[in-house]
């Protein structure tokens, strides 16, 4: 690149650290740059003013092309179709965009930080009176619930909409929190796709892939609210502690988000709830001699996560002695022993959608709730299906 073709427009575009290469290599050329900047080597100065060029051109911008119509922040220009006369003078232009996901992702996210500040506070509620056992843990995982999803049952053998998903998780967790010990800690670990879709239109967040959905978007995330609501209620009947796990997934990453935020924001005051805030879609809980770690599926499969856990949580494995990795994504059971854990990847409640049906996946439908001692790792799991709640 000549030092007359690096344009100041693309400081518009640039991070900090390009906006300080651009100026000094204007003002000082490339040799004066490399000193001033102390760079071992120019290459340094050419790959960063190369990104900021780079930006600037996914933005719509680069004169040098006749491009200068810009897209806003969130977007990405897909295509550029310029039409020249005879003359090559510019007659008309069409510019063609597409939405940067990660950008829109973290501006939501931003979002919902903001709005969580409003949110109404729950009150503290009175401990538990009965006894409880101090070494065992209830794990109550429920993972691609797809609440919002429409299911005919003469097309894939169960009906399915909001309102028999929302009576059915309420019933199952009536009947697993009944079922399991008494329990100082619970964890409420819900593994990703929750909700159906993440828009207003029922399609996949990346793949746009069309979806069948029962109802609205804001009546499925009044729904989501209320489930979760209740069931952190019934929880803090059972259990000491709750500590809640909304797992990043595909079909709801930003429903996820705003989930976690909302659920943090409204039970701030009540010290008796915790939950896991992170961000990067891998989650653990350490309780005693035991870590379990939590990854919805959609990008890694049990066959390979095992070391991804050991290295993300590191000092969390490596004072643990038991070690259970747990996901969802792909509906049906699998359970592999490795040299560094045992990973399960679990059902779903949920009826099977039209894809599934015609594409032959035809697993069975239940969820665990999973008993852990801080000394003797998992004691007990009871597979919980819809029949044996009447469902």
């Amino acid at each position: 690149m000549k030092l007359h073709e690096i344009d100041p427009g693309w400081k518009d575009f640039a991070t900090p650290r390009q906006i300080q290469v651009i100026d000094a290599v204007l003002e000082h050329g490339w040799a004066g740059a490399q000193k001033r900047l102390g760079l071992a080597s120019p290459r340094n100065l050419y790959s960063s003013i190369e990104r900021a060029r780079d930006t600037a051109a996914r933005q719509g911008y680069s004169p040098r092309h006749d491009m200068t119509k810009t897209v806003p922040e969130g977007y990405h220009v897909r295509g550029v179709s310029t039409y020249y006369d005879a003359d090559g003078n510019v007659q008309s232009q069409w510019v063609k965009s597409h939405a940067d996901y990660e950008k829109q992702l973290q501006m939501m996210r931003e979002a919902v930080e903001a709005i969580a500040e409003t949110i109404p506070k729950a009150k503290k509620t009175p401990d538990v009176k009965k006894h409880l056992n101090q070494d065992l843990l209830n794990l109550y995982i429920i993972t691609d619930y797809h609440l919002g999803m429409k299911s005919w049952h003469e097309e894939t053998g169960d009906d399915w909409d909001l309102s028999i998903a929302e009576d059915l998780i309420y019933n199952w967790f009536e009947y697993a929190i009944a079922a399991a010990p008494d329990t100082e800690v619970g964890v409420f670990c819900q593994l990703g796709d929750f909700t159906h879709f993440d828009s207003l239109e029922a399609v996949t967040p990346t793949s746009r892939h069309q979806l069948d959905a029962d109802s609205r978007a804001q009546k499925m995330a009044r729904i989501a609210i209320r489930v979760y609501r209740r069931v952190i209620a019934c929880m803090l009947k059972k259990h000491k502690h709750v500590h809640v796990i909304v797992a990043d997934a595909n079909h709801d990453p930003m429903g996820s988000i705003w989930c976690r935020e909302w659920i943090e924001a409204h039970y701030e005051e009540e010290p008796r709830v915790t939950v896991d805030l992170g961000a990067d879609g891998y989650y653990c809980y350490e309780h005693g001699d035991v870590s379990l770690f939590f990854h919805h599926g959609h990008k890694r499969k049990p066959n390979n996560i095992d070391d991804v856990f050991a290295a993300k949580f590191r000092d969390v494995f490596g004072r643990t002695k038991y070690s259970f990795g747990h996901m969802g994504h792909l509906h049906h059971k699998e359970l592999k022993e490795t040299n560094l854990m045992v990973v399960e990847q679990h059902r779903t409640l949920a009826a099977k959608d039209a894809y599934a049906a015609r594409g032959g996946y035809l697993a069975g439908r239940d969820a665990p709730v999973i008993t852990y001692h801080k000394e003797y790792g998992q004691v007990a799991k009871l597979d919980i299906s819809p029949e044996m709640v009447g469902g």
